[in-house]
């Protein structure tokens, strides 16, 4: 089984978007994207420098533009039996599943981006990485700082979130076995209660959708389930921007499931990275500019032979 996964935020870099724009048909579409939820994406995905693109309120409509773009790119609609999003990428995926539109993921997720921007400036806050050590151990740490774990994204790697004086107490006192923190660039602590007044936004916004059921296997980052209805699907993206993501347990769902493959929608990178660590000899290919289409398409093809 093949299996296509979106990233989150964090892995957006400056003018990531340029060689996808020039792709026939790109440029339209993302201005009529644009025009729609009144945001430049082109701009702040070709001409913006980092702090610009750290902005929440950029960065996830940004993300998920250039997932669907690149999904479009990749083609094979039916190559793939299941698919996955880490945070604002599982608005990626339910579009690509087909549970609402395009546009509608558009806008769903401008409101998302707001709405946790807005909810991100009541208290300074920030996330960190945990790289390595045991998982109870690194947990423990945690709860000891008053931080909570937002993302456990197996492979040895828990991102921590909270307060900006509890992260930085994290980064000067590393849990005991752990190889290293490292502070993300990112500009709240999503996944955690900091989160909760985004939750009645995004509840809002649902009222405009009519979501269909998952045209192939979709599965939650909040516990690795297999979701088949539409409805519980956005459901659970509006629950998501307040509790963990649970990576690790979408990985080994992907594990049970029998995959055998992994594509990674742009900018990719991050998930195919944790899966090289998790789920071993398991061939995948993230695409990071259109270069990289090329080797999905040999994947596929292998895949399908």
């Amino acid at each position: 089984m093949l299996v296509l996964v979106a990233p989150g935020q964090g892995a957006q870099t400056p003018g990531f978007l340029t060689p996808w724009l020039e792709l026939p048909g790109a440029a339209e579409r993302v201005a009529g994207w644009s025009d729609a939820i009144g945001l430049d994406l082109a701009h702040y995905g070709t001409n913006a420098d980092a702090d610009e693109i750290r902005d929440t309120a950029v960065a996830q409509p940004l993300l998920v533009a250039a997932g669907l773009l690149s999904a479009t790119a990749l083609g094979a609609p039916d190559a793939f039996g299941a698919v996955a999003g880490h945070s604002v990428g599982e608005i990626t995926a339910a579009a690509y599943a087909g549970v609402f539109s395009e546009l509608e993921a558009l806008s769903f997720v401008r409101t998302r981006g707001l709405a946790m921007a807005d909810a991100a400036a009541v208290t300074e806050t920030g996330m960190a990485a945990v790289l390595g050590g045991d998982q109870d151990v690194v947990l423990a740490h945690l709860e000891k700082l008053g931080l909570t774990p937002a993302n456990i994204n197996g492979a040895g790697q828990i991102v921590a979130a909270g307060t900006a004086e509890q992260v930085a107490a994290l980064v000067a006192d590393k849990p005991e076995g752990s190889m290293k923190v490292v502070a993300l660039k990112v500009a709240g602590a999503f996944h955690t209660h900091h989160m909760t007044p985004a939750v009645a936004a995004l509840q809002k916004a649902t009222e405009a959708l009519a979501p269909a059921d998952p045209t192939l296997k979709y599965v939650s980052n909040r516990d690795g389930l297999v979701v088949e209805k539409g409805a519980d699907v956005v459901a659970r993206l509006v629950g998501q921007v307040a509790n963990p993501v649970r990576w690790d347990l979408c990985m080994e769902t992907f594990a049970a499931l029998g995959v055998t493959g992994i594509v990674e929608l742009s900018p990719g990178g991050t998930l195919t990275g944790l899966a090289k660590r998790a789920l071993k000899g398991v061939p995948n290919v993230a695409l990071k500019t259109p270069d990289d289409l090329d080797k999905a398409a040999a994947l596929l093809a292998e895949q399908q032979a």
